[in-house]
């Protein structure tokens, strides 16, 4: 397999740091949740999960010929249980658009993005991924 894009970021200062990338000028001051002025590793995982996954059940449309516009949100969840056992959890939610598409037509596609998107192979059996869709 080759690789189309390598990047690096480092983080100083963990959860009440700054994070840099190696490739870009883009610095973020990270926070706990619900602390102060920056952003938190949960929401920074959500967004680009949120951008991988659309770009994959792009990829999956254009193979079914499937037409329909696309808007997915991902929540995600930090959980601690016992003795500081943490543990995240998504919840991938795809609202689908100006399509003739079946509901259920639709949230094949969906799944099949889910086995395709590399977040989703990343956490695949990790954490509790869940997938669903509308059609609007």
């Amino acid at each position: 397999m080759k690789t189309l894009y390598s990047t690096q970021a480092t983080v100083t200062g963990g959860r009440q740091g700054t994070a840099k990338l190696k490739d870009s000028d883009l610095t973020i001051n990270m926070v706990a949740p619900g602390t102060g002025d920056g952003n938190n590793p949960e929401q920074l995982f959500a967004m680009g999960y949120a951008a991988c996954f659309d770009s994959a059940l792009s990829v999956v449309k254009q193979m079914q010929k499937a037409k329909f516009d696309s808007e997915t949100q991902v929540e995600v969840d930090l959980n601690q249980g016992e003795n500081h056992d943490y543990s995240i959890a998504a919840k991938i939610h795809v609202i689908a658009s100006n399509t003739d598409l079946s509901a259920d037509d639709v949230q094949k596609a969906v799944e099949a993005a889910h086995e395709v998107c590399p977040y989703s192979k990343a956490t695949r059996g990790n954490i509790d991924v869940e997938v669903t869709s509308e059609v609007k």
